[in-house]
């Protein structure tokens, strides 16, 4: 099996471009190993106190470990990134920082360490103090190169990139466009745990070692990023998602892309439209990273299968 170093900053990367040269080569159905991490790229440390945020550059957070180059990908496939395994670091942070997060302006700086053992997270100080989190592990960010010019990478894009969706966890199959040749393919921003929207800014970030198997599909011609997810005790589900700086049309992106793929399955377009209307579940998946929002729309495989 591969590996790739993300604790080596020549493997990371601060911005998407098709212009940054790939630092691995890969086959379609190859396992790759990979470090990743923490969303500061490794600035904060376990013993840092709300005092040392105003040491952290906000313009290195989220450094893409990648890109990695999949070998007979051309633009109008899609890759299909397989979350085989995600094991997390033994502590993580969160912090409210005042120019960041739903409510920005409102409260002051502050940092909280976490120790992660045995499934759950607790704070290391009176913050939070006797609150355990369960952790559910998976990757903020999991994009593809566009086809031009750069992209910062903050706000997702209909690449993937920072998408903060919680459902996209471990066991998960996610479904990226192909824009460049070899995809482009690049990761980074592993969450112990978070809720829907990160409404604060944060999850409780933290580094991470993660083996995924890339498969290569031919001709998908899909315009935004889709999956297939475990949701808790509710089985697989069909998921697409709609990103946009309007709420609205990032919901009705998510709702479209869902009927094409229900119509790829035989459904008629009402059929699907009603379908998703009485089977699946919209969720606001992230609302932080402006200018664009991620509205997730899940329907379960088990009512779709037969088709």
């Amino acid at each position: 099996m591969k590996k790739l170093d993300g604790f080596n900053l020549s493997n990371v990367h601060f911005k998407w471009s098709p212009l940054i040269k790939p630092v691995l080569f890969i086959d379609p159905s190859e396992e790759v190993e990979i470090s990743i991490p923490d969303s500061s790229t490794n600035q904060i440390k376990e013993n840092f106190t709300t005092d040392d945020l105003s040491k952290i550059d906000q313009s290195k957070f989220d450094g893409a470990v990648g890109p990695i180059y999949i070998n007979g990908a051309k633009p109008g496939d899609a890759i299909s990134i397989t979350l085989k395994k995600i094991e997390i670091g033994d502590w993580g942070w969160s912090a409210i920082l005042s120019n960041f997060g739903v409510l920005k302006g409102r409260f002051k700086d502050r940092l909280i360490i976490w120790k992660i053992k045995n499934g759950f997270a607790k704070t290391k100080g009176e913050f939070l103090k006797d609150v355990s989190i369960p952790t559910r592990p998976f990757l903020g960010v999991i994009g593809t190169a566009p086809p031009n010019g750069e992209l910062p990478m903050i706000p997702p894009h209909s690449s993937g990139g920072n998408m903060d969706n919680r459902l996209l966890n471990e066991g998960s199959n996610i479904i990226l466009p192909v824009r460049v040749d070899g995809a482009l393919l690049s990761l980074s921003d592993p969450h112990a745990a978070q809720g829907d929207g990160e409404i604060c800014g944060t999850a409780i970030e933290t580094f991470a070692k993660v083996v995924i198997k890339v498969d290569l599909i031919k001709n998908a011609n899909i315009d935004l990023p889709m999956a297939k997810v475990n949701l808790e005790d509710n089985g697989s589900h069909l998921l697409t998602m709609g990103i946009s700086e309007n709420p609205l049309d990032a919901m009705k992106e998510a709702l479209l892309s869902m009927i094409k793929e229900l119509n790829k399955r035989g459904f008629s377009s009402e059929e699907a439209y009603v379908l998703c209307s009485v089977a699946g579940s919209l969720k606001m998946s992230e609302v932080v990273d402006m200018p664009n929002y991620v509205v997730s729309l899940t329907i379960p495989e088990k009512i779709i299968e037969k088709y």
